[in-house]
């Protein structure tokens, strides 16, 4: 209520509160009540004409169920169309805007609070953003964090991706773990309707596109930084030998990379379409195959130089790469309802019976029943028992559904860095 509106009863108030208590009262007390006013009635305030202290909501994320989301928007500004998923960990939010697998995707954070540490330009996982947009509950008013350069606001807008709070993420969430993932169109664009927005979001599809080519490098680089000293966790075991890998970038995070490095691997880096000829002329001691976003069917290509290089050096795939090579072996690959995304997720290794928690960001999952005789399911997601690990001794390869260099964590699979070193090692003996 505008000031002026409040004068007349608070004028009453320190009135009555006079006559209670006269000059000649022991207990009297004089006191003076001002209060401005810009001479604005309640009209003027309730027609717009007063400036809010606070922001109202400016966006509309609209689902191809036909539900309409009113929120506020922060970082760029426009339309963007994107398959909306939820993520449940509860730090790393600068990791997984910089995460290329998230490339179409709106990222919807299930932890309610998002950007009080904000910016730091130590912790990305890749050049630049390539998610569709980022949904919120609760977006941090300040930052509160030594290493901190900029906020996520002004991050986003830079980079123009675009951003929603002050939305019920939470019901979003239950929405797309019933109804499964959902295509959704996020704008703040008034001259749109909501019947165009949702005709955008019905006629726009993200299976069997190619998203590895948008990501990927455009051609050969190398790779020598370390997971930095302050950072470093997992020194154990580790030995002076050099092996030179291969890393094929389906859309790679930095981390894959700074780890791989750490374990005594030189690095070359190549695009997605590099040929498996050419990497056999680079005589590598193994091959990584990346992490990557969107549909392994999608890129045949790269499956095919996948399989031409099973069996010929050892060979370890992550995410993406997992999946490309349970297509390469023979094997099947389907959507999941919702997928995995999060830093929480429980894997049951069936080697040593150990449960490792994990990070995962992934859409699509390998079908173990469609393998060929002779390859081994090395984990199970124990949420949904859904395969998240691959092996064979004899075709020289292992695999992870999920990210075992997560940063920020957790770190529970990083000694797999070491079993694909040991691959390598066993090979150069027999050679």
């Amino acid at each position: 209520m505008d000031c002026a509106a409040r004068t007349h009863s608070v004028v009453s108030t320190a009135t009555m509160t006079s006559a209670l208590f006269s000059k000649n009262s022991a207990h009297s007390r004089v006191f003076t009540v001002k209060c401005s006013s810009k001479n604005l009635s309640l009209d003027d305030a309730s027609s717009g004409l007063v400036e809010r202290p606070w922001k109202v909501a400016d966006a509309r994320l609209v689902l191809e169920d036909g539900s309409i989301w009113k929120a506020k928007s922060f970082g760029a500004r426009g339309t963007q169309v994107g398959e909306v998923v939820f993520n449940t960990s509860l730090t790393g939010y600068q990791e997984i805007i910089t995460d290329p697998s998230y490339a179409g995707q709106f990222v919807l954070m299930t932890n309610p609070h998002i950007g009080n540490t904000g910016i730091n330009f130590d912790d990305e996982e890749s050049m630049q953003c390539f998610l569709a947009g980022l949904v919120i509950r609760s977006l941090s008013i300040s930052t509160s964090n030594w290493r901190c350069t900029e906020t996520l606001g002004d991050y986003l807008a830079e980079r123009n991706i675009m951003g929603i709070y002050d939305v019920d993420t939470r019901a979003i969430t239950r929405r797309l773990r019933e109804d499964g993932s959902l295509i959704g169109v996020l704008s703040t664009e008034n001259s749109k309707s909501d019947e165009e927005l949702l005709e955008m979001s019905r006629t726009w599809d993200i299976v069997g596109v190619d998203l590895i080519s948008g990501v990927s490098c455009k051609s050969p680089y190398q790779w020598i930084d370390r997971t930095g000293s302050d950072w470093e966790f997992n020194d154990n075991g580790r030995n002076n030998e050099t092996f030179n890998v291969v890393a094929y970038d389906f859309g790679i995070k930095h981390n894959i990379l700074r780890r791989l490095a750490s374990y005594g691997c030189k690095i070359t880096a190549v695009p997605s379409t590099w040929p498996a000829s050419e990497t056999l002329k680079m005589k590598p001691d193994g091959v990584l195959f990346s992490n990557g976003p969107g549909d392994p069917s999608a890129v045949p290509y790269a499956v095919e130089a996948v399989k031409e290089l099973i069996g010929k050096v050892p060979v370890f795939g992550i995410c993406m790469g997992h999946q490309l090579l349970g297509q390469a072996l023979g094997g099947k690959t389907f959507k999941m309802k919702f997928g995995h995304h999060g830093g929480n997720h429980p894997v049951r290794n069936l080697r040593n019976g150990c449960v490792e928690i994990s990070a995962q960001n992934h859409n699509y999952a390998v079908d173990p029943e469609s393998l060929p005789d002779g390859v081994e399911v090395t984990h199970v997601n124990l949420n949904d028992g859904s395969c998240a690990g691959l092996a064979s001794s004899k075709m020289k390869l292992m695999s992870l559904q999920y990210h075992p260099e997560a940063s920020p964590g957790p770190h529970d699979s990083d000694p797999v860095f070491g079993e694909f070193i040991q691959l390598m090692k066993q090979e150069k003996v027999k050679a």
